[in-house]
C-alpha cells in the first residue's frame, strides 16, 4: 500500500545522518556572492531602448498575508534591479533622451523590523544601486504626477496592477532579455545543477523498497541546504509505483515497494536560479525486462534531442527527433499501432482524432531554466539555439494503469485496444521521465547535470553501493 500508515519504514533522520553530506565548502563558493550592479543597470537600459519614450514602472512583490510564509520577489523586478524586499518598484522615465530612474523602497521601521527584518531604507538606495531612493508610499501620487507629462504608460508586474493602470504590459519584453542568460547567470544555472546533481547521487544511494518518498524529498533538500543552494527550487515530485504516471505528482506520501520505478523531478535553486533534474531508478536497485524497455526509449529519446543542441541550431529539430524516436519505439513495443496512428480522442458532439503517441508522452521535450524553474528561453522567440540558452531536455513515458478505460468508447479505439492489449498488460503502471539541464556558452554546449547517471547499468551500479542498515520505526497513522 502507498500511505505513511505502513507500519514499518525506514527512519528519516537514521536515513538522513547516515549520509554526511555536508562539504568541506558549500559549491555556491565558486561563484562572487552577487551579480554586479553594471550587470543590472545594463539590463534595464537594453529594456528601456526597447521602449518608446514614456514612464515605465516594474512592480516587486507586495508582503503576503499571512507574512509567516515565504517570500519570494517578483522575478521580472529581481532580475532588472537585485533588489529583494517586499513593497518596492522601479519607475522610470524616459524623455527626449533623458533618463530618470527611481527605485520606491520602505523607509526604516524598527518596530516593523523586529518581525520581519532590517529595511535597506530610501536613504541607502543609491549608494547601494545607483539610481535615486523614494518612499514607496508616494508611489501612487508620482505616478499620477508623471503621467501628466506625456509619453506612454509601460508597467511590468501582475495583471491586476497592469489594468488598474491603464497601462501598457511590457513583460514580454522583459521576458526576451531574461530568455538569453549572462555568464553570471549561467555560473548560477551551473552551481544550481551541480548541487541539485549531488542531491540525487545521494538519494540514489539511499533507496530501497520501504522507503518513503517524504524520505528521498527530505534526503535531497538536506543535502541542497547543506551544500549551500537555496532550497527546492519547485515542489519536489517523488512517485514511485502508480505515482510515477502521475505528472506533477508532489503529494509524496506514498511508500516504494519493490518492484516499483520512482520518478524524482526535483532540484535546487542557488542565488535564486532553479536547475531542473529528473531521474527514474528501480526502487530495489535493478530494472525488470519491461521496466528497462521504456527507460531505455525514453534515454535513446533524450540523447537523439540532445544530438540536435548547437549554437545556431533550430530548436525544434530538438522535439522532432525525439518525438520520432517515441514514435517508432512505442509501435515497435506494441503499445501503439503504428508511427503515425491515431485514435479517436474527442466527443460525440465533437469528434476529432489525436496521435496515439499523445496517449503516453503528453508534455513538451523541455523548456528554459532561470530565476524560475520554467524561464524563458531565446528560442522561444528566434527558433534558435544561442549562446545564453539555458534549457531542459526530458521526454516521458507513462503507462497510466487506467488507460484502456478512460479512452473514448469507438469501433476505432475498441480495435485499437484489442491491438495493443498484450503489451499494455506488459507495461501498465510504469512511468520514466528523464531530465537534464543545458547550457550554451561561447565555449560549447554544457549538461551540468551529468554528474548523476542516467545509462541503465550506472544506475543499478549507483544503487548497489553499501547502503545503511534499515532502522524501522513504527510511525503515527
Amino acid at each position: 500500500m502507498h500511505r505513511r500508515t505502513v507500519p514499518l519504514v525506514l527512519s528519516a533522520l537514521a536515513l538522513l545522518f547516515a549520509h554526511p553530506v555536508l562539504l568541506s565548502a558549500p559549491l555556491g563558493a565558486q561563484v562572487g556572492a552577487q551579480v554586479a550592479q553594471g550587470e543590472y543597470a545594463d539590463r534595464r537600459a537594453a529594456l528601456y531602448d526597447s521602449l518608446d519614450d514614456g514612464v515605465i514602472v516594474v512592480f516587486g512583490a507586495d508582503e503576503q498575508d499571512p507574512d509567516y510564509l515565504p517570500w519570494l520577489q517578483a522575478r521580472s523586478f529581481l532580475y532588472l534591479t537585485g533588489f529583494d524586499e517586499p513593497g518596492a518598484a522601479l519607475v522610470t522615465v524616459e524623455r527626449g533622451g533623458n533618463r530618470r530612474e527611481m527605485l520606491f523602497v520602505r523607509e526604516k521601521d524598527p518596530a516593523a523590523e523586529v518581525w520581519t527584518g532590517a529595511r535597506l531604507g530610501v536613504d541607502a538606495v543609491r549608494d547601494r544601486f545607483g539610481v535615486e531612493g523614494r518612499d514607496a508610499t508616494t508611489l501612487r501620487a508620482v505616478l499620477d504626477s508623471l503621467r501628466g507629462g506625456g509619453g506612454k504608460l509601460y508597467a511590468v508586474g501582475d495583471a491586476d496592477r497592469i489594468e488598474a493602470l491603464g497601462a501598457t504590459d511590457a513583460g514580454a519584453f522583459v521576458n526576451l532579455l531574461r530568455g538569453r542568460k549572462s555568464e553570471a547567470e549561467l555560473a548560477r544555472l551551473r552551481i544550481a545543477a551541480e548541487i541539485s546533481a549531488h542531491g540525487h547521487l545521494e538519494v540514489m544511494r539511499a533507496i530501497q523498497p520501504g522507503i518513503g518518498e517524504f524520505q528521498i524529498e527530505a534526503l535531497a533538500e538536506y543535502t541542497w541546504r547543506s551544500a549551500g543552494a537555496d532550497g527546492p527550487g519547485y515542489a519536489s515530485i517523488v512517485g514511485s509505483g502508480p505515482h510515477a504516471t502521475t505528472l506533477h505528482y508532489n503529494r509524496n506520501d506514498g511508500i516504494a515497494q519493490d518492484g516499483e520505478v520512482i520518478v524524482m523531478d526535483m532540484a535546487a535553486a542557488f542565488d535564486g536560479y532553479s536547475a531542473d533534474i529528473t531521474r527514474t531508478v528501480p526502487a530495489n536497485g535493478m530494472f525488470s525486462p519491461a521496466q528497462r524497455d521504456i527507460y531505455a526509449l525514453v534515454l535513446d529519446a533524450q540523447k537523439a534531442a540532445e544530438r540536435q543542441v548547437r549554437v545556431g541550431g533550430p530548436a525544434r529539430a530538438m522535439s522532432d527527433s525525439a518525438t520520432a524516436l517515441l514514435r517508432a519505439g512505442l509501435a515497435r513495443l506494441g503499445l501503439i499501432e503504428s508511427a503515425d496512428a491515431r485514435y479517436d480522442c474527442g466527443s460525440v458532439s465533437q469528434p476529432r482524432q489525436c496521435a496515439q503517441l499523445s496517449l503516453y508522452y503528453m508534455h513538451g521535450l523541455g523548456h528554459g531554466i532561470g530565476l524560475e524553474v520554467h524561464d524563458p528561453d531565446q528560442y522561444y522567440t528566434t527558433g534558435r539555439i544561442d549562446v545564453g540558452s539555458a534549457f531542459t531536455i526530458e521526454p516521458g513515458v507513462y503507462v497510466r494503469s487506467n488507460l484502456l478505460e478512460i479512452i473514448p468508447d469507438t469501433p476505432r479505439n475498441r480495435t485499437l485496444k484489442t491491438r495493443i492489449a498484450a503489451a499494455f498488460t506488459k507495461y501498465a503502471g510504469i512511468g520514466v521521465r528523464i531530465e537534464d539541464d543545458y547550457l550554451v556558452t561561447a565555449n560549447g554546449v554544457e549538461r551540468p547535470s551529468a554528474a548523476v547517471p542516467r545509462e541503465i547499468d550506472e544506475i543499478e551500479r549507483e544503487m548497489a553501493r553499501p547502503r545503511p542498515p534499515r532502522s524501522p520505526v513504527r510511525l503515527a497513522p
